[in-house]
């Protein structure tokens, strides 16, 4: 499938929504496609954060295509905030797309804060063991949303990724619930929430994982 016809597209949920989507393409012969999730909906998360920009470009660069998307009511997509219950049938929509575009290449999942809460309880809930990246996911409940019970994942390879100045959650909290994942934690000194000046770092780490660099 030719990357000039990725740009942009429109990905559907089981529950009958568009969600807004865009393709990041690798330049030359691409060896894997990563689904990218964004922060919170109610905190002004979108595709488009700086940080994800970022990942994705370092995840272009190792060869690997990214399908990045709006959750349920944010940008041109429909519906509205479903509580993080109707968030995570968004991330089903985005992995199976991805999946059916590049059938052939290696899949993997990555979130970031609620986009990474999110995509771990998907995990949880289909039983799905794709390589899957963390960047400071949220691990305390936040607008009424349950922290997903981790010890119930199937085995995979999994990183989390933590600033140890991060305004959410410590160090010590973190490592705990990466024990329970089964996550490797990489922690990145002077950080905080929003790896601000590190983001290449961040990326270099996520697609290190994904077994792209």
């Amino acid at each position: 499938m030719a990357g000039a016809d990725l740009r942009v597209t429109v990905i559907h949920t089981t529950d009958g929504l568009s969600l807004e989507a865009r393709w990041d393409d690798a330049p030359g012969s691409a060896e894997a496609v990563v689904v990218l999730c964004h922060p919170h909906p109610l905190e002004g998360g979108t595709m488009s954060a700086p940080l994800l920009e970022k990942v994705a470009q370092s995840l272009n660069a190792a060869d690997t295509h990214v399908l990045r998307f709006n959750f349920r009511g944010v940008g041109s997509s429909e519906g509205t905030w479903a509580g993080g219950v109707g968030e995570t049938g968004d991330v089903a929509a985005a992995v199976e797309a991805a999946g059916l575009a590049f059938p052939g290449l290696r899949l993997g999942i990555v979130g970031w804060s609620f986009g990474a809460t999110t995509s771990l309880r998907w995990q949880i809930e289909t039983g799905s063991t794709l390589p899957w990246v963390g960047i400071a996911p949220g691990i305390h409940s936040y607008h009424g949303t349950d922290v997903p019970d981790a010890s119930r994942l199937e085995p995979a390879e999994r990183l989390i990724i933590i600033g140890d100045r991060d305004q959410f959650a410590s160090v010590d909290s973190m490592r705990a619930f990466a024990a329970q994942s089964g996550a490797r934690l990489e922690v990145l000194p002077g950080s905080d929430h929003f790896f601000y000046f590190r983001e290449e770092a961040v990326g270099d780490l996520v697609a290190t994982h994904l077994g792209v660099l």
